[in-house]
């Protein structure tokens, strides 16, 4: 799955389409696209990004997922969306302004499509998008219609602070949470 620089480079801004349908159970999102994932078409997809091996462990998906995998989530009742459509490098790169335009789009989409639960992988990003600065990690009082939200720990390699174990842990209560409400 190696891509030269100019490859990740030839995706910036590109645009990835989402794994959705209408009444899952989880609609993850992410961030936005990084330029692997735009290069690929398969959300997630740099190595050291733990969202596939997280899914796993907290027991979401049976086996080990690969992102080209990606559709077999429909399955499971999951989908990937995300805050912010454009790819870039870092998230560091879109604006609080991306942010908010994205959360109105996403509140349109999570209405269209009415997944149980919006799990947005990014608490500080899912802060900016829907103006909610005191937001922590687990499910939040704010509903999208009858969907209700969870703000995950974001599972990139960069942050560190949480552990393949701590993800899982969180994960996993919203696996629990999803499954208890049907």
């Amino acid at each position: 799955m190696g891509r030269t620089p100019e490859e990740l480079q030839a995706a910036r801004d590109r645009l990835v389409p989402d794994v959705a349908a209408s009444g899952l159970r989880v609609l993850f999102c992410g961030i936005n696209p990084g330029l692997m994932t735009a290069s690929t078409g398969h959300h997630f997809a740099r190595p050291g990004n733990r969202f596939w091996p997280v899914l796993h462990a907290s027991g979401f998906t049976p086996r080990l997922l690969r992102p080209a995998e990606q559709e077999e989530l429909l399955a499971h009742g999951l989908g990937i969306t995300n805050v912010v459509a454009r790819a870039s490098a870092k998230a560091s790169e879109l604006t609080a302004e991306e942010y908010r335009e994205g959360g109105r789009l996403l509140a349109e989409k999570v209405a269209r499509l009415r997944p149980r639960w919006l799990a947005v992988a990014g608490v500080t990003a899912y802060r900016v998008a829907f103006d909610d600065k005191h937001a922590v990690i687990g499910p939040q009082r704010r509903t999208l219609g009858t969907t209700r939200v969870w703000a995950l720990p974001n599972p990139s390699g960069l942050n560190a602070h949480w552990t393949l174990a701590t993800m899982a842990e969180e994960y996993g209560r919203l696996r629990a949470a999803a499954w208890e409400d049907a």
